[in-house]
């Protein structure tokens, strides 16, 4: 099978949907199909077989994504001359639009990844941003009751709308997990969901003992926990509240523990200066970027993976700290009770950082605890080994390009 996948957003830029992507490819190729990814142009891409770059417009927005240039004939032109099966697109915006007028230009069945919830990353626009700050000071009563009305508008009406007529044009939709999938449900999406998480690679189960031992020597110091949370430095990743559960961890267990902080973006001077309001300059390591490659020796040296994020759909970073035998402890939130079973693999709390603080305490002061724990947790990523994925996504590609060979037969028969 030929599979054409369509991205506002790949490699190098850092977040969930270009490693989901890329795995999938990897996985089908496995399986002997042949997988193109388009996507944009960066300034420091390196050049890959079966990866297509287009033109964009606008070279980085708030969030530290692109902005693609939907009207770049090469797209189409490459295209055409692959002779695609299939379409598999990531986004329901911008390189949405260009997947749903090559499938119904071509006839080819439209496969979509629901990766995320679209409502939570709308202050990265522009006009939405600047409305946020107008309504948080604004002082006429009548005019901020409109301004935030205008704001619950766009979350709660005008993107689920944009995304249910989308989903509806779409052959099928993958949901990352059975909570998303039923979000989907409940928001009017008709077309048939299935489903996909994104699948661990190999490599993510391989163990780097000497690596892994050295990083712990090195950031663990004189402490005796080392924690580390993996994430994009945005707003919408709940850091500051990250930062505030950590003054009171070391409220109550003193300078026992260190965390490292892995992960680059916007908002990084503002988590820093936070860290220092709060005394935790010598208690978080900001370590910036990592690549991916070498992540998960970070996750093998530490004791325990924190989270604070409530905007994930999976959470690839909780998986990945598993495969490595490390524990969770997260806040409820979708995506992330989809994978962590409390008392199995970890734990999820509610958005207080007292009780975050404690339950992180109450695990690395039991070795007992931490020790079911990690067995728990390398068992849960066992289920999301890449093959295995990529297989359950072949099967659903094979059962709509069946159904919409059958139906144009069909239609065939009448006319």
């Amino acid at each position: 099978m030929r599979i054409a996948m369509l991205t506002n957003n790949y490699k190098p830029f850092v977040g969930g949907v270009p490693i989901s992507i890329e795995r999938l490819a990897d996985g089908l190729r496995m399986l002997g199909h042949v997988v193109y990814i388009f996507a944009p142009s960066y300034e420091n891409e390196e050049e890959e077989e079966f990866v297509i770059r287009y033109k964009v417009r606008q070279k980085m927005t708030a969030g530290g994504t692109v902005v693609p240039k939907l009207f770049d004939l090469e797209i189409e032109r490459k295209f055409r001359e692959l002779n695609f099966d299939l379409i598999h697109v990531h986004h329901p915006m911008m390189m949405g639009y260009t997947a749903l007028y090559l499938s119904r230009r071509y006839g080819i069945p439209l496969v979509f990844t629901y990766h995320t919830r679209y409502e939570q990353y709308l202050h990265y626009l522009k006009i939405y941003k600047a409305l946020l700050q107008r309504s948080g000071t604004e002082r006429n009563r009548l005019l901020k009751r409109f301004e935030e009305a205008v704001l619950e508008c766009g979350s709660k009406k005008i993107v689920p709308f944009h995304n249910r007529v989308f989903t509806n044009a779409c052959d099928l939709v993958f949901a990352p997990t059975p909570m998303m999938k039923d979000y989907l449900t409940e928001h009017g999406t008709r077309a048939p969901i299935a489903v996909l998480p994104t699948g661990l690679k190999s490599e993510c189960f391989e163990s780097e003992e000497e690596r892994s031992r050295e990083l712990r020597n090195r950031y663990l110091g004189d402490r005796q926990y080392l924690l580390c949370s993996v994430s994009r430095l945005e707003k919408e990743k709940n850091l500051e509240f990250l930062l505030k559960g950590m003054q009171a961890l070391k409220t109550k267990m003193k300078n026992c523990f260190r965390l490292l902080l892995i992960g680059g973006g916007k908002e990084e001077e503002n988590l820093k200066r936070l860290a220092r309001e709060l005394d935790l300059t010598e208690d978080v390591v900001f370590t910036g970027c990592i690549p991916q490659s070498e992540i998960m020796d970070y996750y093998r040296a530490s004791d325990l993976f924190v989270f604070a994020s409530k905007s994930e759909t999976q959470g690839i970073v909780l998986l990945e700290a598993m495969a490595a035998r490390l524990p969770v402890v997260a806040l409820r939130a979708s995506g992330t009770a989809d994978v962590v079973q409390d008392g199995v693999n970890g734990f999820m709390t509610q958005e207080d950082t007292q009780v975050f603080a404690d339950t992180i305490s109450d695990v690395l002061e039991s070795e007992e605890l931490r020790m079911r724990l990690k067995s728990g947790a390398y068992a849960q990523a066992q289920k999301y080994r890449e093959i295995n994925i990529a297989g359950a996504a072949e099967k659903y590609y094979e059962s709509i390009c069946f159904n919409r060979r059958r139906k144009a037969a069909v239609a065939y028969k009448i006319g």
